[in-house]
């Protein structure tokens, strides 16, 4: 299976800038997964496809101001007479947490980023040395501060928007889903940021189980696959957890007939990367390099609530896993047409 299979041509006017004032107001497409018929509605119509008996499964991560702008500081002797002066700006980007103080992080430039380099933060309130160089470039840090660390960070850091975002975000909570609970996340799990807390209570009024589980998105999901054949992408690994009460949530309603519908990839592949052979959804915590791709058959999942995704990303692929590849590009193409917004502030898809 060729990465190219997953390719779509997407005009840049329909990348969303920016979020919606209405969260649930989006525009939602509904695909049948089986027949592949396309129904074009509107975000909050969701409800009319859910029944009393469903699961709706939501990732509660949160996202962190993973993104530090700092100045490298020049050691003394590196520079005569100007011990502890500042130079070029590095900035980093916090991936995941390794130990309390030690982070996997993306360094940019690389090159000023050698195991050694110290780097400050707001005026020497947080500094970061890097420590040691890991797969794919990427580098740990190790943090010394005075105080909280996220505190420090809310202070410091800004949120880490994905690259084809290039408006600033005034505020920063619509990047955040309004169940947003754990943090450790490097981007937002962008299907749940239809959701209202509104339109939630409306769900559960209907008899609707919600189970939450948490999956620290890291920048790993978004990465291009650079590979002409999808078996060798290598996947990165993400924390995920699931709780006795919500994983109960999600086999009682397999045991009862309901269905299990996943709000956005990160839930599905939680659910899917803690299921057994069976089926049984298992409590616990742990690292997931799931790879759901065409071919795959899902243990847990039933239908799927989604963002329309970059092409040749791991994201189409999982969406094309379970809508069939032929149907998702059909969707796609017709979104495009139909000048639907793309990507984490854009428009919504239900795999039905």
């Amino acid at each position: 299976m060729k990465t190219q299979d997953f390719y779509y041509d997407l005009p840049e006017e329909l990348i969303a800038q920016d979020p919606l004032e209405d969260r649930s107001g989006s525009r939602l497409m509904v695909v049948d997964k089986e027949t592949g018929v396309i129904e074009h509605r509107i975000f909050k119509d969701v409800i009319q496809f859910l029944k009393k008996g469903d699961c709706l499964v939501i990732n509660n991560t949160k996202v962190i101001p993973a993104r530090l702008i700092g100045e490298k500081i020049h050691e003394q002797g590196s520079m005569p007479l100007q011990e502890g002066t500042h130079g070029a700006k590095i900035e980093l980007l916090l991936l995941k947490r390794r130990e309390n103080d030690i982070w996997e992080t993306l360094v940019k430039p690389g090159k000023k980023a050698r195991p050694g380099t110290k780097i400050s933060f707001g005026g020497g309130l947080l500094t970061g040395e890097i420590i040691d160089l890991i797969e794919e470039g990427n580098r740990l840090v190790k943090f010394t501060y005075e105080g909280i660390f996220e505190e420090i960070l809310d202070r410091l850091g800004e949120m880490p928007l994905p690259p084809y975002i290039t408006h600033e975000l005034s505020d920063r909570s619509r990047y955040q889903t309004v169940y947003a609970k754990y943090e450790g996340s490097a981007a937002a799990p962008t299907a749940g940021l239809h959701f209202t807390k509104e339109l939630l209570k409306e769900i559960e009024e209907m008899g609707i189980i919600i189970a939450n589980v948490t999956l620290h998105v890291g920048l790993g999901t978004f990465r291009p696959v650079k590979v002409d054949n999808i078996l060798e992408h290598h996947m990165h690994s993400e924390f995920y957890q699931i709780f006795e009460e919500e994983a109960e949530k999600i086999n009682e309603t397999k045991r009862n007939g309901g269905r299990v519908i996943c709000v956005g990839t990160t839930s599905c592949r939680t659910v899917e990367s803690a299921a057994d052979k069976n089926g049984v959804v298992v409590a616990g915590s742990g690292d997931t390099s799931i790879f759901i791709y065409p071919g795959y058959t899902f243990r847990v999942l039933d239908a799927l609530i989604t963002n329309f995704h970059l092409p040749e990303s791991t994201l189409m692929m999982l969406v094309s896993a379970l809508a069939g590849r032929e149907n998702i590009m059909t969707a796609y193409e017709e979104a495009v047409s139909k000048r639907y917004r793309f990507f984490s502030f854009g428009d919504a898809m239900l795999i039905k």
